[in-house]
């Protein structure tokens, strides 16, 4: 702090020199020294003096004045700066061009501080407009154009209160006019534009061209000369392009110099290759207020951006691929994982890890009471610092981890848990209670939208999910069906489509109640899914009804397959009562891709055909096969269903 306010000797007698007492002091030496002088001829030099030191004093009180409103002006824009999450030190960089460049062209001394100043307070309207119309990612809708629109006349509004000594708000107003006459706010044309507005026009577009926005990438230099090409005539002045263009290498050259090419590293985030404590340290130990601005903004920012999924239908993982890249601007992380609690097992199950080690993470089962996340589930408070092995070795997984330290929240909604989130270092110790606090605000919110991405998961699965027998339904038949049926079409391949149906299966419904009969279907759902393929799909199509889908499967294939699955189903009994087993039977009929038809209307109605043929060969049987048993003695009552 001392050091802060040392001054030089030097220093120290300019400001004495130039002070109220210091001037006193200097006409009462002039005095003493003419009264000295009266007898010779020189004593008319100091008080010949008097008015050139006035003068000088009062020049250099005014220009140290100037300086003073000048830095207090251009501290304020460097903190709006700051704030821009998409644009990172873009008025230092068109300060440059546009001072470069009006010298360029021409324009006098006091013009070119106009120019200077204006590009300093150039976007200063924006604070007019809401953040998150500045960061959109896409279009913007009319309204909100028109909401962009009004910065110019805010921002010449704002500085139009400040006397300059030369034209700065007429430059701010303007700097978005085109040469063709169709820009804003006033649709000025050509010459009616203030020549230090279109100076800020052309480098204000070139630099926006050639750095990240939420909206588009950086286009390379390249590029973005193409465009001020094209765009000279139209909406830029031809000669100040050409001007511009000419003098391009050498104001980058400056820029560069400047390091004002990369936007400065706000939040930093230390990855698995390692920045040491030290390094870490060092950047501690210079803060600038501007990396605070900036901090306080992308923080609210960030939380911002994590509330609008809330609106969106995302799954969970989905969900936290946004979360944990948003996340990583507030608090810096090696790992990222989430965990959500099951209520009928009490288990914390890993659902979402990215980073270091995320493929160990993801098969990490927790009990709730046991490890770093089942203590935080517990107690519904966040860990800081734990040490992250606690939650591997009460999984029972033996494999080691890079991770040494870990911070850990609960995520709660509506006073109800529904599980944690917790980020990961490399480093030990690497997390603060400013982690904690963000990490903290961060669930609040992230345990809404997690809590919806469950729902629409849970939901989606519904549709797509018979609930009685919990096989997909017909609807998810049909969408993998069509998929089936375009990849085999692409691949010249074969997919079968079996169509199933249960024998004599209103009789049960009939003699034994529908919960007995539902029962029965759900038997078979389990029989069926046991014995097809991994790849297969089985479907309960409607009622007592279901359809297989084969993929990959000929004719010949397919019969045998039909065959199993019929034996399949004729091994399951079902118990209606002590004294009575009733055995399931099924008939089944077969089509096959591209021979039986070539879409899955033809092929359900040719293979639902085979199937009522089977049926009624299969039924044929059967009374055959009482017919012959009839004078003969009954078989026991577990085998002849003759017995409903």
């Amino acid at each position: 702090m001392e050091e802060s306010i040392r001054q030089s000797p030097r220093e120290v007698i300019t400001h004495l020199l130039w002070s109220r007492s210091g001037s006193i002091a200097v006409v009462c030496t002039a005095l003493l020294a003419a009264w000295a002088l009266f007898p010779s001829n020189f004593w008319l030099i100091p008080i010949a003096s008097l008015p050139l030191y006035f003068a000088l004093g009062v020049y250099r009180r005014a220009e140290t004045m100037s300086d003073l409103h000048l830095s207090t002006i251009e501290a304020l824009a460097l903190a709006i700066d700051a704030k821009d999450q998409t644009a990172h030190n873009h008025i230092r960089r068109v300060q440059i061009y546009a001072i470069g460049l009006a010298r360029a062209v021409g324009l006098p001394e006091l013009e070119i501080q106009g120019v200077k100043t204006a590009a300093l307070l150039h976007d200063i309207g924006k604070l007019a407009v809401p953040e998150h119309i500045l960061a959109k990612p896409g279009p913007l809708t009319p309204e909100e154009f028109q909401k962009v629109r009004i910065h110019p006349q805010v921002g010449a509004g704002i500085i139009s209160a400040v006397r300059f000594p030369y034209p700065v708000a007429p430059l701010i107003l303007s700097h978005h006019e085109r040469w063709d006459g169709r820009g804003y706010p006033a649709g000025l044309k050509e010459n009616d534009i203030p020549l230090g507005a279109r100076i800020l026009s052309v480098v204000d577009y070139f630099d926006a061209l050639t750095s990240e926005r939420p909206y588009h990438q950086a286009m390379s230099i390249e590029g973005a000369i193409g465009l001020l090409q094209r765009e000279s005539g139209k909406a830029l002045d031809p000669h100040v392009v050409e001007t511009f263009l000419r003098e391009l290498p050498r104001l980058r050259a400056q820029v560069q110099t400047l390091d004002l090419e990369t936007p400065r590293g706000i939040a930093p985030v230390f990855p698995a290759d390692g920045v040491s404590s030290a390094s870490r340290s060092a950047e501690v130990t210079q803060p600038s207020v501007f990396e605070d601005i900036a901090l306080a903004h992308r923080e609210i920012y960030a939380l911002y951006q994590i509330a609008q999924t809330m609106g969106t239908s995302l799954g969970v993982a989905d969900t936290m691929a946004v979360i944990s890249s948003k996340l990583t601007e507030l608090v810096p992380f090696s790992a990222c994982a989430l965990f959500l609690h099951t209520e009928a097992t009490d288990m914390l199950q890993c659902r979402f890890a990215t980073g270091v080690d995320a493929e160990i993470l993801e098969h990490l089962s927790v009990r709730n009471g046991q490890g770093l996340t089942g203590w935080v589930a517990r107690n519904r408070r966040a860990l800081v610092n734990a040490r992250p092995a606690a939650d591997f070795e009460v999984a029972g997984s033996d494999q080691q981890t890079a991770l040494q330290s870990a911070l850990v929240c609960p995520l709660i909604v509506h006073d109800r848990f529904i599980g944690t989130l917790a980020v990961y270092h490399i480093e030990p110790s690497f997390y603060r209670d400013d982690h904690r606090r963000l990490l903290d605000r961060v669930s609040e919110q992230a345990a809404a939208v997690i809590h919806n991405s469950i729902i629409f998961e849970q939901t989606q699965e519904d549709s797509l999910t018979d609930q009685l027998t919990g096989l997909p339904n017909t609807r998810f038949m049909f969408l993998h069906l069509s998929r089936e049926l375009a990849r085999a079409d692409r691949l010249k391949a074969e997919v079968s489509l079996m169509v199933m149906d249960l024998d004599d299966f209103k009789e049960i419904n009939d003699t034994f109640g529908h919960h007995v009969g539902d029962r029965a279907l759900r038997e078979v759902a389990n029989a069926l899914r046991t014995a097809i393929r991994p790849y297969d799909i089985c479907v309960r199509y409607a009622g007592d009804e279901f359809i297989v889908v084969l993929s990959g499967c000929g004719r010949e294939e397919a019969e045998g397959k039909r065959v199993e699955l019929q034996r399949a189903v004729d091994n399951v009994e079902l118990e209606v009562r002590p004294d009575l087993r009733i055995p399931m039977l099924i008939s089944a009929g077969t089509a096959v891709f591209p021979h039986d038809g070539d879409s899955y209307e033809a092929l359900l109605a040719k293979a639902d055909s085979r199937m009522y043929r089977d049926k009624s060969q299969r039924k044929a049987a059967r009374a055959q096969l009482r017919s012959t048993e009839a004078g003969a003695e009954a078989p026991p009552a577990s085998r002849n269903r003759a017995a409903i």
